[in-house]
């Protein structure tokens, strides 16, 4: 079952981080904002949103095959980890810099996630014989 988790939850940031970095670059390329139709179809003239739209099935179809085993709560929290994937991969992608706030959120994130893990563990591991 680990390997199972390892995969599912690979292959969801996967196309979550996918999905962010495509809006990323759909976004900068779709400037200047227009609410008209020549800007909409601008917009879905950039291969990038259709990026962002596979990475979006990519993670609806894994997220909904991780719900059949997983427990709720550290699922739903490393669901998350996209948000830790895109912070670092946007350094190198478009050059940006992370903040000491930046790095501290990221960190906490993990954290969390590492937190509610192992306390579904714990959980499932059972009592010592005394």
């Amino acid at each position: 079952m680990k390997r199972f988790y390892l995969i599912g939850f690979g292959a969801l940031l996967g196309f979550d981080t996918l999905a962010q970095i495509c809006f990323k670059f759909a976004g900068m390329h779709a400037l200047p904002l227009q609410a008209n139709l020549t800007w909409l179809l601008r917009l879905f003239s950039e291969p990038w949103v259709y990026g962002a739209i596979a990475g979006y099935i990519g993670a609806f179809f894994t997220w909904m095959s991780l719900l059949k085993h997983a427990p709720i709560g550290p699922a739903f929290a490393a669901s998350h980890l996209e948000v830790v994937s895109g912070l670092l991969l946007s350094v190198p992608i478009f050059g940006e810099h992370i903040s000491l706030a930046q790095g501290a959120g990221a960190v906490l994130i993990v954290a969390g996630i590492v937190c509610l893990a192992r306390s579904e563990s714990d959980a499932d591991t059972p009592p010592a014989a005394a």
